[in-house]
């Protein structure tokens, strides 16, 4: 089967997306088709694969399946892609719309330049703090409504965990040195601990000061990559709520890949802005079905 694709990335988190207003595939080939267009061997290479559909709810829905096949509930770069995707193929005609994902709706502006969508503005809703929502559980029965700075013993590391869910649980561990993070060792080990029943993403942050904030992540079920959107979301919501910078104001968010601007407004409310580029596009032959 060949199938038309288009690769693209924000902030070097990329995906490989799929028009689903033309193209039909079925849902059983989705999890293996995932998996075998990520491989960067013998695929095309990605961090997963996204499908933009049409949606009863929004102007258009999206699908997010990871490197391992697994469908996530969110994702913020793939969100302002999928936007981008959308305006610039014309299936919306307004800068400004609603996008469908399985954590529910959210709203899109898009910034144009030369006609063409430069970077995306997603109003990611308000964050989730309860426990028992995020989901994460504790290993002595006693718990608290939220997760602030909470011991959290990974083999030998003394850690202390923010959890915080953007519609995908995420834990926050903040570092003197982002250069030093124990991403390959603690990232792996987080993401499958089983505090977290739905698994977790697991972001490390270093404060700059109080509107700038390094980041790097290992994402469940893709490992470590260039960019996570509500990965982002979910740090800055953390140093909110650890005081480390004010609610209301905007942060720069200093991933791998680039910098996106986040806010967790007065009203509860997390905007997300950055960029969305196509890298490129063709016709993948699968072979499988």
């Amino acid at each position: 089967m060949n199938i038309p694709f288009t690769k693209m990335h924000g902030l070097g988190n990329n995906y490989i997306y799929i028009d689903g207003f033309k193209v039909d595939l079925k849902e059983e080939h989705l999890p293996n088709l995932a998996k075998d267009v990520s491989n960067v061997f013998t695929g095309i290479g990605s961090d997963g694969l996204i499908l933009m559909l049409p949606s009863d709810f929004a102007d258009v829905r999206m699908r997010i399946f990871n490197k391992d096949g697994s469908e996530a509930m969110n994702c913020g770069n793939g969100l302002r892609c999928v936007a981008k995707l959308a305006y610039d193929l014309g299936y919306v005609k307004t800068q400004t719309f609603k996008v469908e994902a399985k954590s529910g709706v959210v709203d899109a502006e898009v910034e144009l330049e030369q006609g063409l969508v430069k970077n995306v503005t997603i109003d990611m809703g308000q964050p989730i703090l309860e426990r028992s929502q995020i989901p994460m559980k504790t290993l002595t029965g006693a718990e608290e409504d939220h997760v602030i700075q909470e011991p959290f013993l990974v083999g030998e590391e003394d850690l202390y965990a923010t959890a915080v869910s953007m519609g995908n649980p995420h834990v926050v561990f903040y570092v003197d040195d982002i250069a030093d993070a124990p991403i390959q060792t603690v990232g792996p080990a987080v993401t499958d601990d089983q505090r977290f029943p739905e698994g977790v993403n697991v972001e490390f942050v270093e404060v700059v000061n109080d509107s700038e904030i390094n980041f790097r992540v290992w994402e469940r079920g893709s490992g470590i990559t260039q960019a996570c959107g509500t990965g982002a979301c979910a740090a800055v919501v953390s140093s909110v709520l650890n005081d480390y910078v004010p609610k209301g104001d905007e942060v720069t968010v200093h991933l791998d890949g680039g910098d996106l601007m986040i806010t967790w407004k007065e009203d509860g409310h997390v905007m997300m802005k950055g960029p969305a580029v196509t890298v490129a596009s063709g016709e993948y032959y699968w072979q499988k079905i």
